[in-house]
């Protein structure tokens, strides 16, 4: 044994804090060994334990040979939790590669991204028609299926995307949760069309990030039985040993979440360990599971195993020529015996076979139960009934004026009864997001059936958890909602919607200083401009009831790209030509549209009747001026050329913008010349009206600023 082995044998016996005592260890050697040996309990009989090694080593190699190719990656973690994925992929998992959209299939997520040629050797080896050998060889490189961390919109067979950490746990909890609600919904006693488990494999990073137990924790709440998380406890980040940052008891603290906990103390060669842990775990119903399988990053690498330098960098051909002697590895590069081959590709044969019985099981459950079959089955193809848009109201002049958060409960209430696959809720906001759905309750441990989702106040695990209730596939549009300052505590999970393409609604109240007194803490001011910039993601700023329902009209039929609608405190008439129809554009006149006009001021939100009141007061002055309602810039840009020549020409300089918020981005459609009336500072505590008086939002700035151009 040389120098560094006999460092890490030392570090591995050496006395660690006791376990928690409600903890269940499973099956606890004597100490972790970076040489492999035979599991004390055999694997299933049709499997050797030889196979079994040589399955895991497969998995093992694939990622050092993929990262070494690549110059780039991440191999200690495939090479430290190939045994527990090889357990879940070829022993306890229920999918078919060959159909990876089998709306049965439980479901897995690699919440520690990085360490993404784990998915992917996996993926290859059991028969995934995305991952092929090229793939594998390709890993990181452009235009290859096998990017840097695993995309769900790239690869077919990856759930979710992962890398930022703890966002991936926080997507399983959301699976879990859609599981649950549909299971509710649908199962009979006689019938269970919906039954699935949620696996994650997590590390020490996703368990230091906050958003993980902000999510963990209303998993324990809801009591999502069918969650599986598998913590990969090596010990190891980038700084080097946990032990520099990371000592609490992480057992103890999921134990105090509601969650129930086992420790595979040799994570490396116990595969009866695990095995167990998993039964044990599928068989508590009433609580997510966590197993804390604690591993040896970089197992078998005699010289790097149990340090950081396993962790984000290629082991080298030096170093992966002592492995392969090391686990008597004698395969070349990127060479996979038959026999894994056979035993790895045999989840096709089992999950066809898996996926024909539960065919036929709906067949049946469709003959017994022919309405409630119908309604799953619409939610299942993922496409939105027919005429659901003639729920939504419009609005005339007349209609007295409300803020456009009310128009928002508005809108989903009337969206309730005619969307099957509406759910969300709010982060212990409900009754100033107005976001409650009035037909129907609480989604709780109990009554997962309902569709009101509490989140309480984890802004955060909201957003990621209603990116994984999307990414269940199976017809579930979920929203959520918060202040829209909130976005703030957010921001990570919605980029993670877009990224994902992931159509998530999310709904954002008090969406300026026009909510007052709460001030600057409390009063967005760059939000605007920021979720403008994101890529894929549609920002809305609607004024009065029919721009708001033309906002949710857009954000349910976009099954692929997430949108915030910003909505008001303030109360705001309904302007003539305002229209639902016109959202759909971006921009559109609603106000002067005949003729060239002598300037044009745009405006959205609570400052676009500001606009008009502007314009009336100039054309008394005999100017001719164009207003311009500007709900959502990115459906602007995506219009043709002549329609936005249309609707801003280019021969009128003239031009003032009115929104209360940042002026970043606006001398894109007001040019250098023109004028903005808004606020770059922070607010203030005050009456919104004292503020927008104090801050220069008013419509005589508005008209002034038009005639300093003139």
């Amino acid at each position: 044994m040389n120098a560094t082995m006999q460092k890490q044998q030392a570090r591995l016996q050496a006395p660690k804090a006791a376990a928690h005592p409600r903890v269940q260890s499973v099956r606890a050697p004597a100490r972790r060994s970076v040489v492999p040996r035979a599991a004390a309990v055999e694997a299933p009989a049709k499997v050797s334990q030889e196979t079994v090694d040589k399955c895991v080593n497969a998995i093992r190699f694939l990622a050092i040979d993929a990262v070494n190719k690549a110059k780039s990656g991440h191999p200690g973690l495939p090479m430290g939790a190939a045994p527990m994925s090889y357990v879940l992929f070829n022993e306890a998992m229920k999918y078919n590669p060959k159909n990876p959209a089998w709306a049965n299939r439980d479901r897995f997520v690699l919440s520690a991204g990085h360490g993404s040629m784990l998915q992917y050797a996996l993926m290859h080896l059991v028969g995934y028609d995305s991952v092929t050998m090229d793939d594998i060889k390709s890993f990181r490189q452009w235009d290859s299926r096998t990017p840097g961390h695993p995309e769900n919109f790239l690869t077919k067979g990856v759930e979710v995307t992962t890398g930022p950490l703890g966002q991936g746990i926080c997507n399983a909890v959301g699976l879990a949760a859609a599981e649950a609600h549909l299971a509710a919904r649908f199962n009979k006693p006689d019938a269970k069309v919906i039954d699935h488990y949620t696996y994650c494999i997590l590390g020490d990073g996703c368990m230091m990030e906050g958003i993980s137990n902000e999510a963990c924790s209303l998993a324990g709440h809801w009591g999502l039985g069918k969650l599986i998380a598998l913590y990969d406890d090596n010990n190891i980040s980038i700084d080097g040993h946990t032990e520099i940052s990371f000592t609490e008891d992480v057992a103890a603290r999921f134990e105090a979440l509601g969650w129930h906990v086992q420790h595979v103390k040799d994570g490396n060669t116990d595969f009866d360990g695990l095995r167990k842990a998993v039964a044990s775990a599928k068989a508590v119903t009433d609580k997510p599971s966590l197993i804390k399988v604690s591993t040896l990053i970089g197992y078998g690498s005699p010289n790097k195993a149990d340090t950081h330098d396993v962790h984000g960098a290629p082991l080298g051909p030096d170093e992966t020529a002592a492995t392969r002697d090391n686990l008597k590895w004698p395969y070349g590069e990127f060479e996979v015996p038959q026999e894994v081959y056979d035993v790895m590709r045999s989840s096709c044969t089992k999950g066809a076979a898996a996926e024909e019985e539960w065919n036929a099981a709906f067949a049946a459950y469709k003959s017994k139960y022919p309405k409630e079959a119908e309604e799953l089955e619409g939610l299942l193809s993922n496409k939105l009934p027919a005429g659901w848009e003639n729920a939504l109201p419009s609005y005339t002049p007349e209609d007295k004026g409300l803020a456009t958060r009310q128009y928002s409960q508005i809108m989903l209430n009337a969206l309730a009864p005619v969307l099957p696959g509406l759910i969300g809720g709010s982060a212990d906001l409900a009754p100033s997001n107005l976001t409650l759905m009035k037909m129907f309750g609480d989604f709780q441990k109990g009554s997962y059936e309902e569709r009101n989702m509490r989140f309480g106040v984890r802004e955060h695990a909201m957003g990621a958890i209603v990116n994984g209730v999307a990414l269940h596939n199976t017809g579930l549009i979920p929203y959520c909602a918060t202040f829209y300052i909130f976005t703030d505590y957010m921001r990570s999970a919605m980029r993670m919607s877009a990224l994902s393409e992931v159509g998530v609604i999310y709904v954002m109240t008090h969406d300026s200083i026009g909510l007052g007194e709460d001030g600057p803490t409390h009063q967005p001011i760059e939000h605007l401009a920021s979720f403008r910039a994101m890529p894929n993601m549609n920002m809305f700023r609607p004024c009065g009831g029919n721009e708001t329902a033309g906002a949710y009209k857009v954000a349910v039929s976009s099954r692929k790209r997430p949108s915030t609608i910003a909505l008001s405190r303030q109360g705001m008439p309904n302007l003539p030509g305002c229209s639902v129809d016109g959202v759909a554009k971006g921009a559109y006149v609603i106000h002067g549209g005949e003729g060239t006009p002598d300037a044009i001021i745009i405006g959205t939100g609570s400052e676009l009747p500001m606009a008009v009141e502007a314009a009336k007061k100039l054309e008394a002055e005999g100017k001719k001026v164009r207003v311009v309602s500007m709900p959502c810039w990115e459906l602007f840009a995506e219009q043709s050329a002549e329609y936005k020549e249309s609707v801003l020409p280019k021969a009128v300089t003239v031009r003032v913008a009115v929104e209360a918020g940042s002026s970043f981005g606006w001398e894109r459609y007001i040019g250098q010349n023109g004028k903005f009336i808004g606020i770059d500072d922070f607010g203030a505590s005050a009456p919104a009206d004292i503020l927008y008086a104090k801050f220069g939002i008013t419509v005589d700035a508005v008209v002034a600023a038009a005639k300093a151009q003139m």
